[in-house]
């Protein structure tokens, strides 16, 4: 292609649209310009029904798709925690009743947790991706990223349950990682890596 296609990130979340940005730019050697809701005001919150991290991701990218006329792509994230039945999942962003505040949600999962031991807080991140076209094609892949819960919040880096989450095999926090570095094993890059193929040869069909 000539000119970079636009691909819309179905977000405000300027925190997930660098790292989309960063994993995807690394993959697609400047074929598709990824742009956030910022650009799109007249867009609508769309409600998150789903009973699973796929049907939330298509959900979001149908809806922005439909309302840009653009490709879009969508994630739906969340952490499960064992002890907790896998809560907050699905309710990852709200669990303390405001969408998108970290602090108070992790002060709420530190709270529920006060009393399980070490050994039983295992728990991890799921991300579906969805890619949706105008053409009506659609693939959503799903990926998880295995670790634990600590005690006290550790590092200044990421957003939203980083500063809690231990990764499997590591004894730092997600966010005392570099970018670089959770970008290769979290559940977000696996799951952009597994669908960047398939933005890249769609949107590449388009031109």
């Amino acid at each position: 292609m000539s000119a970079p296609v636009t691909l819309v990130l179905a977000t405000r979340n300027q925190g997930k649209i660098r790292e989309f940005r960063r994993i995807l730019d690394s993959i697609s050697q400047g074929t598709i310009n990824l742009v956030g809701l910022e650009e799109f005001s007249h867009t609508t919150e769309v409600e998150e029904t789903g009973s699973t991290f796929k049907e939330n991701a298509l959900l979001k990218a149908r809806s922005v798709c439909k309302e840009t006329g653009l490709p879009a792509i969508a994630d739906d994230s969340g952490l499960c925690v064992d002890a907790l039945g896998g809560a907050p999942g699905l309710f990852s962003a709200r669990y303390a009743g405001v969408h998108g505040d970290d602090r108070a949600n992790n002060a709420k999962l530190l709270k529920e947790l006060e009393s399980i031991p070490e050994e039983k807080r295992g728990a991890h991140f799921t991300c579906a991706a969805a890619l949706v076209l105008p053409d009506g094609r659609e693939h959503v892949t799903e990926e998880i990223f295995e670790g634990s819960i600590l005690f006290a919040p550790i590092g200044d880096h990421g957003f939203g349950y980083d500063p809690l989450f231990r990764p499997h095999g590591l004894a730092i926090s997600s966010a005392q990682m570099s970018a670089d570095e959770k970008d290769l094993i979290s559940h977000r890059g696996k799951s952009l890596r597994a669908i960047a193929p398939h933005v890249i040869s769609l949107l590449t069909s388009l031109g």
